[in-house]
């Protein structure tokens, strides 16, 4: 299926959440897009066309929505799997990279072997927030010798301007709010 380039229709399967997870913010919360096959199935196709031009050699997933995501592109691709995790959570060597929130900062982590020198890397995620994550992903895969060939997500934030961080990284993201 080649997906059309108004995806705006997904918007009906976000749910808004007010105050969560603190007072004042509007959570979008995509597990009514996950349950949905026709919804998933398009917003999986839909990302995997717009890099179909290129070679992929691994899809790299954000904890933890972003594992959801990339798994079946990975698939999709005939790539490896990469999960970047939270600080702490992978058993064994990594690379580590410090970034900042809207209130703080907090750590990614990556398998010091997960990629190889010159590997072009699909870097996805459910939501671009402040780019925060986004950047700290990208310079771990440069860090252990990846070329990061985009990043893409479902939904992006446009408000947060976290595009603004991700300089000249393609980037690609389904629904802008």
């Amino acid at each position: 299926m080649e997906p059309q380039t108004n995806h705006e229709w997904l918007k009906d399967h976000i749910r808004d959440i007010p105050d969560f997870p603190k007072q004042g913010v509007v959570f979008k919360d995509i597990t009514p897009l996950l349950a949905d096959k026709k919804a998933f199935t398009y917003t999986i196709d839909a990302i995997a066309h717009h890099y179909d031009r290129d070679e992929i050699d691994k899809v790299l997933g954000i904890e933890a929505r972003g594992f959801i995501v990339a798994a079946p592109l990975a698939y999709r691709f005939t790539a490896g799997l990469i999960p970047v995790r939270k600080k702490g959570k992978l058993p064994w060597k990594v690379e580590t990279e410090k970034y900042e929130l809207e209130y703080g900062f907090d750590h990614l982590e990556i398998h010091k072997d997960a990629i190889e020198p010159g590997e072009r890397i699909l870097i996805v995620d459910d939501v671009l927030a402040t780019g925060g994550t986004a950047q700290a992903t990208a310079g771990l895969t440069e860090r252990c010798g990846g070329k990061v060939a985009g990043i893409a997500t479902i939904m992006e934030l446009s408000f947060l301007h976290g595009r603004d961080k991700l300089g000249a990284y393609e980037y690609f993201s389904l629904l802008r709010y």
